[in-house]
């Protein structure tokens, strides 16, 4: 009965939904960024998955239709920009700058880094797409020889940390303006850095959502041209 229950799909979505209801409850209770809902219930997850000795391969079976709505949700994003696109229209060129080189030095970085620590190709590649939405990011490195399992981790690891550290990292670098710091957030840490910025500012939110986007798009141009002239 049990192994039919851990089996099922609907286990890794029923297990998903429980957590992450609940970290919302701790995060709304608390009040600190550090309580992040989806870094609290990525942890609940992996610690009730190694306490119970349930395999991941069980319940990713569910937890895969869940990333499959990855996709419609950073669709959704559109409704909040197209309120703010007057605002938005307003700074089109700073936006398209700063997103160019979010993601120019996003790729940069972590590919130098990986290659300065001894990181084998698989590994560079797979870094390279980390600041990107997933469903995007994953697509980029089934195309680039990278390794999936390992970019989604990156990925969710990525947006986590710019969500806990982004906006106070922002503002004790002096930055005070609502759409510049929702354009780093969205440039830097995608989803969940955009999640929070909707909890903080409307337009910062907005603007960080079409940072998503722009991002994906403009690290789908940048990568293939910087692997050629790198010669990975």
């Amino acid at each position: 009965m049990w192994a039919e229950l851990v089996a099922s799909p609907l286990f890794g979505i029923a297990l998903t939904m429980a957590v992450y209801l609940l970290a919302q409850l701790l995060y709304r209770r608390i009040g600190r960024v550090w309580a992040n809902p989806v870094l609290v219930a990525i942890v609940t997850i992996v610690l009730l998955l190694k306490g119970s000795g349930i395999d991941y391969r069980d319940y990713s079976r569910g937890g895969d239709l869940l990333l499959f709505l990855l996709g419609p949700s950073v669709v959704a994003l559109a409704v909040p920009l197209y309120q703010r696109r007057a605002d938005i229209l307003q700074h089109k060129r700073p936006i398209l700058v700063g997103i160019f080189a979010g993601s120019l030095v996003s790729i940069v970085c972590a590919c130098g880094l990986a290659w300065l620590l001894g990181g084998s190709r698989a590994v560079i590649l797979s870094l390279a797409p980390k600041s990107v939405t997933m469903p995007i990011a994953i697509s980029i490195t089934a195309k680039i020889g990278g390794v999936a399992p390992l970019t989604a981790a990156l990925v969710v690891l990525t947006g986590c940390l710019g969500a806990v550290c982004g906006p106070e990292f922002c503002r004790l670098i002096g930055i005070r303006s609502a759409a510049a710091t929702g354009l780093a957030m969205g440039t830097a840490a995608h989803g969940i850095g955009t999640a929070r910025m909707f909890e903080i500012n409307r337009l910062a939110g907005a603007v960080a959502g079409l940072a998503i986007g722009l991002n994906g798009l403009m690290t789908t141009f940048l990568l293939p041209l910087l692997i050629y002239l790198t010669g990975l």
